[in-house]
């Protein structure tokens, strides 16, 4: 088969002691999932359902990697949220089947051009420019729930520079990760390579060129991120 124009790289995940990779097909993210930072934000928490968005597959990067600061924003911050990677497509998911679907489980930074929400919000416009960019996403390596199970309990936390910013427990987790899934699947079909971020605890800030941003999971791992 020819294609018009050169065909881009399919993204992938590393899979943590494994030399296989793990293909990113779409990349679900999750709003105001803990309570804390739902008020925070001004927008409230206490939502019967939770806030479904998308990004691009091409904004993932890998552990290790630099993100380039990006254009049109001065107020950059990264959420840390622990990630979840589909193993086995579905659609109307039961939450008591839910968890048969997940392949693992990585640490991510939902990065945000957080004025450019702001203005999206004053604007009555669609939220994708402030979380569609190269870098938006990075993940850590996936660590096969084979190995670990489904962590439902544990610290999450972000340093940046080695100073904390945010810290939160997964227990506080208004929706847990097999009602996230069975909600996404009830709009449409889950399939393997889709990813989805939970939610982040309270406390994002701004971020700078040079900053050295360390997340982390309990039981999941470690995710390394330059800002340049």
């Amino acid at each position: 088969m020819s294609y018009a124009v050169p065909v881009y790289q399919i993204p992938t995940l590393d899979v943590a002691g494994r030399a296989e990779r793990y293909p990113v097909r779409r990349i679900y993210t999750i709003g105001r999932n803990y309570a804390a930072h739902a008020t925070e934000t001004g927008l409230g928490a206490g939502h019967s359902v939770p806030g479904i968005s998308l990004k691009p597959a091409d904004s993932i990067l890998l552990s290790g990697g630099r993100l380039a600061y990006p254009p049109a924003t001065a107020q950059l911050e990264p959420e840390v949220e622990m990630v979840v990677a589909i193993g086995r497509g579905g659609a109307k998911i039961s939450p008591e089947s839910a968890l048969g679907h997940v392949f693992g489980y990585a640490v991510g930074f939902d990065v945000i051009r957080r004025d450019v929400l702001a203005d999206c919000i004053k604007n009555q416009h669609s939220w994708d420019l402030c979380k569609s960019f190269s870098g938006a996403s990075p993940v850590s390596p996936i660590r096969p729930a084979s190995e670990i199970g489904h962590p439902a309990g544990g610290a999450i936390w972000i340093k940046v520079n080695g100073e904390e910013r945010q810290r939160g427990d997964l227990s506080e987790l208004i929706w847990n990760v097999a009602e996230i899934l069975a909600r996404i699947s009830s709009y449409e079909r889950l399939e393997p390579g889709d990813i989805v971020f939970t939610g982040t605890p309270k406390g994002p800030k701004p971020v700078k060129r040079g900053d050295a941003l360390h997340g982390h999971v309990a039981g999941v791992g470690d995710l390394h991120v330059a800002i340049v």
